[in-house]
């Protein structure tokens, strides 16, 4: 019997008809995709503005008013924020402080100490305002212990801790300080919590401002430390204690050991920044409309590109560099 073999004996003829094939039903794919991506409507930018009311406003301590804003919001933990834009376009962060399975609402408190808390505090119920987040760089961690410390307006982000901790059994602590209970706001709603856990330490009732060993007193080892307030009160924990100290504030963080460095702008003007301050602060005195927000780095507010169109946070980045404004 005589056999044919069509195919080469090294099947290289199989080879070329399989090719043959994908490049066929590559061919095809691209032609499909190229038609289904016409016809696909274009992509849109998500919008993840929250577009919220003043629902009310009320006085919680001297120069301090919480506000309470309306509307489809998210859900959010204790320590988390949100950057609300006023009317008149100023951006600034400020703590949730109210309860976070109470959805109807948002509430935060803001002290008047400059002009976008200014603002803040003209607002009146029925104005609209928008807001970004919530987004959480405060984060409370389960423990078994807590120590929380709070300085005046920074009382806004521990207040949800406080009570997370209490209703989940949490053997917890608060040292509470400030000028004087005028100017420390939600010492009512902590009356409702056990008194024997709260330690309220107004500087116009001790004679002097608190240290961070006092603050840490009788604090056991091993317990989670949370805290808030004014930068001196802050350094001042942190240096009293080997412990983590997982803390906020509200204000920039010094500068420490800086060195001088120029921006040169768009228009060739070159701006000299000293050691001990930021570009941001030089740039705004040459172009008094710069954005910026928290001035600490993480809100990207005051990012502004350089000629290359690299990103560069004035607030906190300092080297010399050509900006593109």
């Amino acid at each position: 019997m005589t056999m044919t073999y069509p195919e080469r004996l090294d099947g290289s003829a199989r080879r070329d008809r399989l090719m043959s094939t994908l490049s066929g039903v590559v061919a095809a794919y691209t032609k499909m995709s190229t038609w289904s991506g016409r016809r696909r409507p274009p992509v849109r930018a998500v919008d993840r503005r929250l577009r919220l009311t003043v629902d009310d406003i009320r006085a919680e301590a001297s120069d301090v008013v919480s506000l309470r804003l309306t509307g489809s919001l998210p859900s959010w933990r204790p320590g988390a924020h949100i950057d609300l834009t006023l009317p008149s376009g100023l951006v600034r962060q400020y703590s949730l402080c109210g309860d976070p399975a109470d959805l109807s609402h948002y509430r935060i408190a803001v002290r008047k100490i400059g002009a976008a808390s200014s603002e803040a505090h003209s607002l009146t119920p029925g104005t609209r305002v928008t807001a970004h987040g919530p987004r959480t760089a405060f984060p409370l961690l389960p423990a078994e212990k807590y120590l929380f410390i709070a300085g005046g307006i920074g009382i806004t982000p521990i207040l949800p801790m406080v009570r997370h901790a209490d209703a989940t059994g949490a053997d917890w602590r608060l040292v509470y300080a400030g000028r004087d209970r005028d100017s420390m706001p939600f010492l009512d709603e902590l009356s409702a919590l056990d008194s024997s856990r709260i330690f309220v330490r107004p500087d116009s009732e001790f004679g002097m401002p608190v240290s961070g060993a006092e603050l840490l007193e009788n604090t056991a080892p091993g317990t989670a430390i949370y805290c808030c307030g004014p930068i001196p009160m802050i350094t001042g924990v942190r240096q009293a204690t080997e412990e983590i100290v997982f803390y906020e504030r509200f204000s920039p963080p010094p500068i420490v050991a800086g060195k001088p460095f120029q921006l040169t702008l768009r228009d060739g003007r070159t701006l000299e920044v000293p050691a001990d301050r930021s570009a941001l602060d030089v740039l705004r005195e040459a172009i008094p409309g710069v954005a910026y927000s928290c001035r600490q780095g993480f809100c990207g507010t005051c990012a502004i590109p350089d000629s290359e169109g690299t990103p560069v946070r004035v607030c906190v980045d300092r080297e010399s560099v050509k900006l593109d404004i």
